[in-house]
């Protein structure tokens, strides 16, 4: 037998091992006796140089070793049965634990009602939505797919366009009416402006473009807030101008609450994308979702036009 062999059967009997609860119970399922199972796990402590498990008479527990093991040994183990499932096209449903990353907001309005119909088409399917105002690194093995605002990072990832999407100037009938409507990207140096801060990109920087120029404004404006919901509120409030993407404001130009401004102008692009590593690509679980989203996302693009 191979040592890749040997590793994933090692990786298939400690999870089985785990989920068995005891030495004795995993040695019933096996069909061997408790020592053999003691015997195979103790050869895999010694391979490997750590206890995995702390034993008593009718119980295991993991050690801080023993669930960086399990864990790595079952991402593993789903991920050498996604691309065995993709190679031989089989015909089964998606099944496994989805994990999926989104920005603050979004993620509560569009994603996670998206996860939802999601998991009702696919009950095999187990999700978990973390949301967060940076994706997490490339290198952390945190997430399935993450759906980001933007350009993909880079080609380390596969990137699939769900909608395109733009960031626009707005604000309340009210405040306009206040303060005047501003034409050019100097005169929003008197206004107040209402200030997300994501991420790592530049606090109260907003570039705008009007043909080939591009301009650089540094705003100013007494609210800030890294929650884009409660800066869209505050702009909604009469507070000031807010730049925010345009699936965010869209239903309040429409009722009319917010008005755009500055029309003319462009700003830098907020396409929506899933963004997933290469390794995840024959996951079923993973494709079958990014298609869902994309379906979705596609259907409420032309509900709006």
């Amino acid at each position: 037998m191979s040592g890749q062999s040997t590793a994933s059967a090692e990786m298939q009997f400690f999870s089985l091992v785990v989920r068995s609860g005891s030495l004795a119970a995993a040695a019933r399922e096996l069909g061997v006796t408790a020592p053999v199972v003691s015997r195979r796990l103790g050869q895999l402590e010694a391979r490997l140089g750590v206890t995995l498990l702390n034993r008593t008479t009718r119980r295991i527990g993991l050690t801080t070793e023993g669930e960086l093991y399990l864990t790595s040994a079952r991402r593993i183990l789903a991920d050498i049965d996604d691309v065995e499932r993709e190679l031989t096209r089989s015909t089964t449903k998606p099944t496994g634990l989805l994990r999926i990353n989104a920005t603050l907001g979004f993620g509560r309005n569009q994603i996670a009602p998206l996860v939802s119909r999601f998991c009702k088409a696919h009950p095999q399917v187990q999700a978990q939505l973390q949301l967060s105002v940076n994706a997490p690194p490339l290198t952390d093995d945190s997430f399935d797919v993450c759906i980001r605002f933007g350009e993909p990072p880079d080609a380390r990832v596969v990137a699939r366009l769900l909608a395109p999407n733009r960031r626009l100037l707005c604000a309340s009938p009210s405040y306009l009416a206040r303060r005047g409507t501003p034409k050019s990207p100097r005169e929003l140096a008197t206004h107040d402006c209402i200030s997300i801060r994501h991420g790592e990109d530049a606090y109260g920087v907003w570039r705008l473009r009007s043909g080939r120029r591009e301009e650089i404004v540094k705003v100013h404006g007494a609210m800030s807030t890294n929650d884009g919901d409660i800066a869209v509120n505050w702009a909604l409030d009469g507070h000031g101008i807010l730049l925010r993407a345009e699936w965010d404001v869209a239903k309040h130009l429409r009722s009319g609450r917010l008005r755009q401004v500055m029309e003319n102008y462009e700003t830098p692009p907020a396409d929506i994308y899933a963004v997933y590593p290469h390794r995840h690509q024959f996951a079923g679980r993973v494709r079958a979702f990014v298609e869902f989203a994309a379906a979705a996302f596609a259907r409420s693009t032309r509900a709006s036009a």
